[in-house]
């Protein structure tokens, strides 16, 4: 289970989170990475986001259903530092005069790339000295996928409830009866709010 502290993927403090994000100058790539961490949002789904999947007014962002049959609870919620980020992210793409509806768009102007998401973790990664591609300890990489990690340890040290954590991750459905039904949703974003950590950005 990637939620679980005792993994071997690399697990950064709030304060390393926050030195990483802190050293990123470029409005999109900062914002894809506050995303990340906040939401513990995998990278398909990250690079899936269209524009209008955004809800400001409740700030949160909207999964969707088809391309993600397994994902349990498909709105994820995110605050203000986040939110401030991808204000700043949409007016700066909205001169780029894209034809795509992506969220968030590559050098050439179409949707982001699963492999473009991953050379930029690893690149802003390794300026800081969090990542070390010479060494071959899991630990010692900082990959998209660490992000969803310390979103998970995070909040559970912080002592959300561990059925909240899972409705937030939007983990697999394993049982036929569906314990996110019974989750109300603004309990749930107040629970969230309250939990998630601030990173100063």
């Amino acid at each position: 289970n990637d939620g679980d502290v005792e993994s071997p993927r690399k697990l950064l403090s709030v304060e390393e989170m926050s030195l990483l994000i802190n050293s990123v100058i470029d409005t999109r790539d900062k914002a894809i990475m506050t995303l990340m961490a906040k939401t513990g949002v995998r990278r398909g789904e990250l690079i899936a986001m269209d524009i209008d999947d955004i809800n400001w007014g409740e700030q949160s962002i909207m999964i969707k259903r088809n391309q993600f049959k397994k994902r349990s609870c498909r709105t994820i919620f995110f605050d203000d530092e986040t939110a401030r980020l991808l204000k700043r992210w949409c007016s700066q793409r909205e001169k780029l005069n894209s034809s795509t509806k992506a969220l968030f768009i590559g050098e050439q102007g179409g949707r982001l790339k699963r492999n473009g998401v991953y050379s930029m973790v690893v690149k802003y990664a390794q300026k800081v000295e969090l990542h070390n591609s010479q060494s071959s300890r899991p630990e010692d990489h900082l990959s998209p996928h660490c992000f969803r990690h310390w979103f998970t340890t995070h909040l559970r040290r912080a002592g959300m409830d561990r059925e909240f954590i899972k409705a937030l991750r939007g983990d697999r459905r394993r049982d036929a009866i569906d314990i996110y039904d019974h989750i109300d949703s603004e309990e749930l974003r107040r629970a969230y709010l309250a939990f998630v950590p601030q990173l100063g950005i």
